[in-house]
C-alpha cells in the first residue's frame, strides 16, 4: 500500500493477530458495540407462492453489496413472519451476515419492506453511537475477519458459525467521524476495483463465447469454405459439407453407463483401495483430459460401480450437465456419469469436440424432477455429424492450438481477476486496522 501513509503513531492494540493500531482508536469486541446479534428461524417455515420474503444465506451471497437476489427467494404467512419477529426483526439499516455454508458474507439492509431470515443468517443491529453499519461492514470482509472465521468454522467441510463466536470477534474502532470517512474512501475504490473485474469478467465470457462458436463451426462445417454443402436436415446442424454422415449418437459410439448401487454412498466399507473413482466435480474441473483423481474404491466399492477403460469419453448427465472429460486411467464412475467409447472410424477426440458442440441440445433433451437429469437413451437417439478420418485428424490440430490459445487468455485474465480480488482485501483491511491513514484521500463526488 506504498501510495498510502500510516498513521503519525501507534499502540499495541493486545489482540495478537490485530497487531498495532493507531493510538486514538479502540479494539473492541463485536458484542460491546452491538445491540443485538442474534441469528433467524430455527425451523424451515411453510413455504407460499405470496407472503413475505424469507432470506436465506443463497438470496444474500448472489447477489451485489447491499442488495439482494430476488430470483429464487422463498416467501411465507405473514403469522409466521410476526411469530418470528417477536425473536428476531431485521430492518433497514441493520446488518445481515452469513454464518452457514457460505460463511463471512455481510450485507447492509437496503430496503424498506418487512422480511425474515433462515437460521443460516444472523443479524446485527449496531450501537450507533459506537460503530456505524457501513464501517462494520468493511470490517467484516476484512483479513481480521477471515482470520477469525477460520477459528470459529466448526469444520473444514461444513462450515458453520456460532454465535458466541460471532459475538467475540475482534474490531478495531476509530471515532465516529473517521469510520465515516474510512467507509466513504473504501465505497470509491472498491466500486472502481469491482469494475474492472466485471469488465474482466465479461472478457472471459465473451472468450468462452468465441471457443464454442469455434468448435461449433468446425466439427459442423469444417475447415473448407469452400467444400459442397447439403442441408443435413437437422435443425440446430443445418448445411454440412456434402461428404460428411448424419448419424445417431448410437451408431458413433458404445455408451456406457456408471454405477453405484450402495446405500448408503459414504459407507465407509467402500473407499481407500486402488480403484479411482471419479465424480461429477472431477469432470467439471479437468481440462480436457481427467489426469488426477482425489477417492478410491476397494474391491466392495468396485464389485457395486462401473469402470470405464482409459480413453473413455465421459460426461455428466445429472445436476450439471454436459461437462466432458477424456479418462487417461481406468476408473469407476457413479450412475450419474455416462462414458462414450467411439467406433473405430471416430476419434475419441474428434467426438469431444462435436459433444461440447452440441451441449445445448444435451440440455434441451434433459428432464426437470428435482434437478435435470439426462438418461442414456435420450442421448443414444440424438442425431450428430461426423466427418471422415482423415479430416477429423485435421480438425483435431486445428482446435487443440486455437482452444489452448483462448485457454492461455483466459488463464491470464482469471489471474488479473485474483490479483485485483487479493488487492481488494488487502485495502480493505489495511483500511478497518489502521494500518493506512485514508482521512485526506480525496474523493471525487459523483
Amino acid at each position: 500500500m506504498g501510495q498510502y501513509q500510516g498513521y503519525e503513531q501507534y499502540k499495541d492494540s493486545g489482540v495478537e493477530w490485530l497487531g498495532d493500531i493507531p493510538e486514538h482508536w479502540e479494539a473492541v469486541r463485536l458484542k460491546h458495540i452491538t445491540n443485538k446479534i442474534i441469528d433467524g428461524a430455527h425451523f424451515t417455515p411453510t413455504y407460499v407462492s405470496e407472503g413475505i420474503p424469507f432470506l436465506r444465506v443463497t438470496d444474500i451471497v448472489q447477489a451485489g453489496s447491499n442488495s439482494i437476489n430476488m430470483n429464487n427467494i422463498k416467501f411465507i404467512p405473514e403469522e409466521e413472519h410476526e411469530a418470528l419477529s417477536i425473536r428476531c426483526k431485521p430492518e433497514k439499516g441493520d446488518l445481515l451476515y452469513s454464518k452457514n455454508g457460505t460463511i463471512g458474507v455481510p450485507r447492509i439492509v437496503d430496503w424498506d419492506f418487512e422480511f425474515s431470515i433462515f437460521v443460516s443468517l444472523c443479524l446485527i443491529k449496531v450501537i450507533k453511537q459506537k460503530i456505524s453499519s457501513e464501517f462494520l461492514q468493511y470490517s467484516l470482509l476484512g483479513k481480521l475477519t477471515e482470520t477469525q472465521i477460520n477459528i470459529g468454522a466448526k469444520s473444514n467441510t461444513v462450515t458453520n458459525l456460532h454465535l458466541d463466536k460471532i459475538k467475540e470477534f475482534w474490531a478495531a474502532l476509530p471515532p465516529l467521524e473517521e469510520q465515516d470517512a474510512i467507509a466513504q474512501f473504501l465505497d470509491h475504490k472498491t466500486s472502481q476495483i469491482d469494475a474492472l473485474i466485471s469488465k474482466k469478467e465479461a472478457l472471459l465470457e465473451k472468450l468462452d463465447e468465441k471457443r464454442t462458436a469455434l468448435i461449433s463451426h468446425a466439427v459442423t462445417k469444417g475447415l473448407d469454405p469452400t467444400v459442397p454443402m447439403k442441408d443435413s436436415g437437422i435443425e440446430w446442424l443445418g448445411d454440412i459439407p456434402a461428404h460428411w454422415e448424419v448419424l445417431r449418437v448410437k451408431h458413433l459410439t458404445k455408451i456406457l453407463r456408471g454405477k453405484f448401487s450402495h446405500r448408503p454412498r459414504n459407507d465407509p466399507k467402500l473407499y481407500d483401495g486402488e480403484y479411482p473413482f471419479i465424480q461429477t466435480g472431477d469432470v467439471a474441473n479437468a481440462n480436457k483430459f481427467i489426469t488426477e483423481y482425489s477417492q478410491t474404491l476397494n474391491e466392495n466399492g468396485y464389485a457395486v460401480s462401473k469402470e470405464f477403460p482409459s480413453g473413455t469419453l465421459v460426461m455428466t448427465i445429472a445436476a450439471n450437465i454436459g461437462d466432458m472429460a477424456i479418462l487417461d486411467f481406468n476408473g469407476c464412475f457413479p450412475d450419474s456419469i455416462v462414458g462414450f467409447v467411439p467406433s473405430k472410424q471416430t476419434s475419441v477426440l474428434f467426438l469431444y469436440y462435436v459433444f461440447t458442440s452440441m451441449r445445448e441440445q444435451f440440455l434441451q433433451t434433459a428432464v426437470l424432477n428435482t434437478q435435470l437429469n439426462l438418461n442414456v437413451e435420450r442421448i443414444s437417439n440424438l442425431f450428430t455429424v461426423i466427418a471422415p478420418p482423415e479430416e477429423q485428424g485435421q480438425i483435431i490440430v486445428f482446435l487443440d492450438k486455437e482452444t489452448t490459445n483462448i485457454d492461455q487468455q483466459k488463464a491470464k485474465i482469471k489471474q488479473a481477476i485474483d490479483l485485483l480480488k487479493e488487492y481488494r482485501t488487502a485495502l480493505i483491511t489495511n483500511a478497518v486496522t489502521g494500518k493506512i491513514d485514508v482521512r485526506q484521500v480525496p474523493i471525487p463526488q459523483p
